[in-house]
C-alpha cells in the first residue's frame, strides 16, 4: 500500500470496528499511591459506554489488581518481588478494581461481568471453547466482560522472569497485553486497543543541533505492517509499575495482526483518547495486517501452551520447512518433558532452536519407545517408526522467521 492508501485504510478499519477489546495498563489504572486513578479511568469508562451506544461491542481487560492489594495492604514495592506475595495482593485488589468498576458503569446502567483467566483456559480446547460460548452470550446479552489474569491460582504467572509451568499447570500470560490479545483473536474482534503511559512505538533518530552536536529526537511511529526485528529491539525494557513493558505490547499486536484484526498503542491518559482513535484520529502507534492467519493456526502459535519439546534431525527439519511434509518418527532424536496426544509440542533442530510447532499425535512415552526400538535396532524400518506419523501437515506450524 503506499502511504495515503495506508492513512485511508486506517481511518476505515478503525471508524467500522465493531467487536472491541480494550486494555488498560497499571499506570492508567492505579495512582502512585495504590489507589484506583478515577480521572482517568472515569473518562476512559464513559468513552466505552458512548462506543457502545453506537452499537459497538466492548470487551475491557484491566490490569491493576496487585498495585491495588499493595496499596491496601500497605506494603512497599520491594515486598512484591516474592510470588506469593504478588498473589496475596492480586487477590485483595481484585475486589477493589471490580468494585471500582461497578461503581462508574452502575452510573450509566451498563451491566458488567468479571471474567478471570488462565493460560490453561486458552490451551485446553474444551475450556476455548466454553470461553468463547460464555463471551459471546455475555455480549448478546448486552453485558460489558471485564477480563484480569486469574493472579490468585495460577502457579507462575506472577514472576518476573518466568519458566515453564510444571506439567498440568496453568501457565503465566507474562502480562494482560498477551491476553487482551488472545481474547481478541479467540472473538474475532475487529480491533484491539492498548493503553499505556506512553504515547505509542517511540524511534529515536540522530538529530543535529544549532551549535553542531548531534541529538537524539524521539518520534512516535504512526503506522506500523510488520513486525520487525528492528522494532523488537526498539521496544526492549521493562514497564514501571506493571509487568510489560513495549515488547509485550508488540508481541501482543503481532497476535492482533495474525488475527486480521487492527491494533493501536496510545496513551490513555490523554483526553478522549478512545473517542478520538476509533473517530479514526491519528493518535499514538497502529498496527495494521493485510493478511490473516487461519483459526486453528493462530491457536497452535499463539493461544496454545507448548508441552513438550521433540528434537528432530536435519533431513526431517528441511522436509517439514522446504517440502511442506508430516513429522515421522523416523525424523526424531529425541524428546524432552511430558506430553499426551492432542497436546502442541515445540518441534526443534538438534541445536534446541524452534522451528515449528504441532499437535502431537501421540504421548511421550509411546514415541520415547520409538526412539528406542530404532536406536537398538529391534523395530522393522517399513512397519515400525518410519512410517508413523507423529504430527500431521494440517496440524504444525512454522515459527522460524526467515
Amino acid at each position: 500500500m503506499t502511504r495515503g492508501d495506508l492513512e485511508l485504510e486506517r481511518q476505515r478499519r478503525l471508524r467500522a470496528s465493531q467487536r472491541l477489546v480494550v486494555k488498560l495498563g497499571t499506570s492508567v489504572v492505579t495512582k502512585a499511591d495504590g489507589e484506583v486513578c478515577a480521572e482517568r479511568i472515569g473518562p476512559l469508562v464513559r468513552s466505552m459506554v458512548e462506543l457502545k451506544k453506537a452499537g459497538r461491542q466492548v470487551v475491557l481487560v484491566s490490569s491493576g489488581a496487585v498495585g491495588l492489594g499493595a496499596g491496601r495492604l500497605g506494603l512497599h514495592p520491594s515486598r512484591l518481588r516474592d510470588v506469593v506475595m504478588r498473589q496475596v495482593c492480586a487477590s485483595v485488589g481484585q475486589s477493589l478494581l471490580m468494585h471500582a468498576y461497578e461503581q462508574l458503569f452502575r452510573a450509566f446502567d451498563v451491566k458488567i461481568a468479571q471474567v478471570l483467566l488462565t493460560e490453561g483456559d486458552f490451551t485446553d480446547f474444551k475450556r476455548y471453547t466454553n470461553l468463547r460460548r460464555t463471551m459471546e452470550k455475555l455480549l448478546k446479552l448486552g453485558v460489558l466482560p471485564i477480563i484480569n489474569e486469574n493472579d490468585t491460582v495460577s502457579t507462575a504467572e506472577l514472576e518476573y522472569d518466568q519458566s515453564s509451568a510444571a506439567p498440568g499447570q496453568d501457565r503465566a500470560f507474562g502480562d494482560n497485553d498477551r491476553l487482551a490479545a488472545l481474547v481478541m483473536s479467540k472473538l474475532e474482534a475487529d480491533a484491539l486497543v492498548l493503553l499505556t503511559n506512553v504515547d505509542g512505538l517511540l524511534s529515536q533518530k540522530p538529530r543535529a543541533s544549532v551549535n553542531g552536536e548531534t541529538g537524539r529526537e524521539v518520534m512516535v511511529i504512526p503506522v506500523v505492517e510488520e513486525i520487525t526485528d528492528e522494532l523488537r529491539a526498539m521496544a526492549k525494557g521493562p514497564a514501571a509499575g506493571g509487568r510489560g513493558g513495549m515488547l509485550t505490547k508488540l508481541e501482543a499486536v503481532e497476535i492482533a495482526m495474525q488475527a486480521g484484526g487492527i491494533a493501536v498503542i496510545a496513551n490513555g491518559t490523554k483526553p478522549e483518547i478512545l473517542d478520538r482513535i476509533f473517530a479514526g484520529e491519528q493518535i499514538g502507534t497502529t498496527f495494521i495486517s493485510t493478511s490473516r492467519m487461519a483459526g486453528k493456526r493462530r491457536w497452535i502459535t499463539f493461544a496454545a501452551g507448548v508441552r513438550g519439546r521433540v528434537i528432530v534431525n536435519e533431513g526431517a527439519r528441511e522436509a517439514i520447512i522446504g517440502g511442506k511434509a508430516s513429522l515421522l518418527a523416523s525424523g526424531v532424536l529425541s524428546i524432552e518433558q511430558q506430553f499426551a496426544p492432542q497436546d502442541v509440542v515445540s518441534i526443534v533442530d538438534s541445536e534446541g532452536r524452534e522451528f515449528a510447532r504441532g499437535i502431537i499425535n501421540c504421548a511421550s512415552e509411546e514415541a520415547g519407545a520409538m526412539i528406542r526400538l530404532r536406536e537398538v535396532g529391534a523395530a522393522p524400518p517399513q512397519a515400525g517408526d518410519r512410517a508413523r506419523v507423529l504430527v500431521t501437515r494440517d496440524n504444525l506450524v512454522l515459527t522460524e522467521r526467515r
